[in-house]
C-alpha cells in the first residue's frame, strides 16, 4: 500500500476539495486510486454526478425530489387555513396534490388559490416549475446524448513470436454492428522506478505498435508491439515487471458512425494477465464452401507455444 500525502497549504486544499490522503493501491496485479471512481465523490460537483449516477438512481433521485418539493409547498400553502378553495381544512393530501397540479401546470380547476398570499406561493412554485423542467429536460438529454463505447478486450495479453521478433499482443473487437471511424489506439507502460537519489518514481512509457489506427473498426483487432532493443519491456519479464508495479494501459479513441460522436474505451492489464511464450487461438475460420466466419468463443483463448 503505497500513501501521498498533500504537502500544500491547508487553504488549497479546501479550494480543491482534495482529500488530505489518498491511497494507491495495488489490488490483483492491478496499480489503481481507491475510492477516485466512486459516483459518491462528486457530491461536491451535483452537475457531475447527476450525469455520472446510474440510471435507476437517478431517477430515484428524481423522484424523491418531486416529492420533496411538493411536500414542502404543500406546507406553505397549509401555512395560511383555508387559502385553497374546495380543498378540506388542514388536510395535507389535498395540498400536496394542489402543488402537484401548480407544479405541473395542469390546472383541473376544482382547487384554486383565494389570497394573495396562496396567489404568491403559486407565482414562486411555477417558477420552480420552469426551472426544474429544463434542468431535468438538460439532464436527460445529456445522459441521453452521450456516446459510450462498447468495446471489448481480451482478458489476456500474450508474448509470443512475430517474424522473428517476441511481441506483446492483444484482442479488441467493436460489440456494436456499426463501425468505430478513424479509431486509433495507444498503449502505455505503467512502472515504479527509483532514480540515482533514491526517488520512487511513476514513469509513463509509450509502446510504439505494429498499427496504432484504422479508418474503420467494426469486427476484431489485434493489437501488437514489437519488444526489440528500442522497446522499453526489452529484456523484461515477469518477475522484473511485477518488482516494478507494472500495468499496461490501452486508450483507444475514435468516432461512433452512428451519432457521429467521439467515443473513448480504455482497459488495463497487470502482470499477471499477461502470458508469456503464449499465442491466441485462431477465431477466423473457413467453411468448405468457402464461407469465412470469426468465432469469437475463443476470443480470450490463448494456448502455450509448444518448444522445440
Amino acid at each position: 500500500m503505497l500513501v501521498m500525502t498533500d504537502p500544500r497549504p491547508s487553504g488549497l486544499k479546501d479550494w480543491f476539495a482534495l482529500p488530505n490522503i489518498v491511497h494507491l493501491k495495488a489490488e490483483a496485479g492491478r496499480f489503481e486510486i481507491q475510492g477516485l471512481d466512486l459516483w459518491q465523490n462528486y457530491w461536491r460537483d451535483p452537475y457531475h454526478l447527476l450525469l455520472m449516477l446510474p440510471w435507476r438512481l437517478f431517477f430515484l433521485l428524481l423522484t424523491a425530489g418531486y416529492g420533496i418539493v411538493n411536500a414542502l409547498f404543500a406546507l406553505a400553502y397549509l401555512a395560511q387555513p383555508g387559502a385553497i378553495e374546495n380543498a378540506e381544512l388542514g388536510s395535507f393530501a389535498d395540498a400536496f396534490f394542489f402543488s402537484v397540479q401548480t407544479l405541473g401546470a395542469i390546472g383541473y380547476g376544482a382547487m384554486y388559490p383565494t389570497t394573495l398570499y396562496t396567489n404568491a406561493v403559486v407565482a414562486v412554485e411555477a417558477m420552480v416549475s420552469i426551472l426544474s423542467i429544463a434542468m431535468i429536460t438538460g439532464l436527460a438529454f445529456a445522459r441521453f446524448s452521450r456516446s459510450d463505447a462498447r468495446v471489448t478486450f481480451s482478458q489476456v495479453a500474450v508474448v509470443e513470436p512475430y517474424n522473428g521478433v517476441p511481441t506483446l499482443m492483444f484482442r479488441t473487437a467493436n460489440r456494436r454492428r456499426n463501425q468505430i471511424l478513424e479509431a486509433t489506439l495507444k498503449v502505455y507502460l505503467l512502472r515504479d522506478e527509483i532514480s540515482l537519489e533514491g526517488q520512487r518514481m511513476r514513469h509513463f512509457y509509450e509502446l510504439p505498435l505494429v498499427r496504432n489506427e484504422t479508418p474503420r473498426f467494426s469486427l476484431g483487432w489485434t493489437v501488437m508491439h514489437p519488444i526489440d532493443e528500442q522497446s522499453p519491456l526489452w529484456n523484461a519479464t515477469a518477475e522484473s515487471l511485477e518488482q516494478q508495479r507494472s500495468t499496461i494501459v490501452i486508450s483507444l479513441s475514435g468516432l461512433d458512425e452512428t451519432v457521429m460522436q467521439p467515443l473513448h474505451a480504455r482497459h488495463v492489464y497487470a502482470v499477471r494477465d499477461i502470458r508469456w511464450n503464449h499465442r491466441f487461438v485462431d477465431i477466423i475460420y473457413d467453411t468448405k464452401n468457402g464461407d469465412r466466419y470469426i468465432d469469437y468463443r475463443y476470443f480470450n483463448v490463448a494456448e502455450p507455444i509448444a518448444s522445440d
